[in-house]
């Protein structure tokens, strides 16, 4: 995999999110990018159990567990400005029996589906991130394959991002300046598609059921 960035793109005024998602595929459409195929990334939120807080009033924590199909034998597990566990798809299974030490949080599921496109060295993905049956934004990512260094191809991608976002292009991803030069990873992809999706519950006013 090279570099990518994942942002939110706003609906657009007078539209639902279904057609400002259409005229974002238009737009790629036209640019001369070709689909290829689908893809989902969907977050389940965890909390700490009740039962191994202690009474010292300690903060729960939250833990995300995530899967992306890019990456279908793999599941993420993701902590609250934490590390992030790439374990098999057996983890799901782990997290059950694991239920004396963290609880899944009511109502959290959220997740984004949509279309792939490629273009040239870009690979993008336009999805409708939902919670439950209701549409709730719209997510962007865009790859570009050939690097593997962020800080090497960033003025590349915000180009190409410029091309068709136009005045909702996105600054650097945070992910990127903590990485400096280092290699990039899938688990900076999840990192942001974690940080998008709790951005869009807040602006939903949706919070995690859970111990904060």
């Amino acid at each position: 995999m090279g570099v990518t960035c994942v942002s939110q793109m706003p609906v657009a005024e007078g539209k639902s999110v279904q057609q400002t998602v259409e005229l974002l595929t238009r737009k790629l459409e036209m640019l001369g990018a070709e689909k290829q195929g689908t893809f989902c990334v969907d977050c389940e939120t965890y909390h700490t159990a009740a039962s191994t807080l202690g009474s010292q009033g300690q903060a729960g924590k939250l833990m995300y567990v995530m899967h992306n199909s890019e990456y279908p034998l793999s599941c993420f597990a993701l902590f609250e400005n934490g590390p992030c566990l790439i374990a098999d798809t057996n983890f799901d299974v782990l997290m059950v029996k694991l239920k004396g030490f963290f609880q899944s949080a009511k109502a959290s599921k959220i997740e984004t589906r949509g279309t792939r496109y490629q273009y040239c060295d870009f690979l993008v993905k336009v999805g409708t991130v939902t919670m439950g049956p209701s549409a709730r934004g719209i997510s962007v990512e865009v790859e570009y394959g050939p690097c593997v260094v962020a800080s090497d191809c960033w003025s590349l991608l915000l180009e190409f991002l410029q091309s068709f976002l136009g005045s909702h292009t996105p600054g650097a991803p945070a992910v990127f300046g903590n990485r400096h030069d280092a290699v990039y990873g899938p688990a900076d992809t999840m990192v942001q598609y974690m940080e998008l999706f709790n951005k869009i519950r807040k602006q939903q006013q949706v919070p995690v059921a859970g111990i904060r």
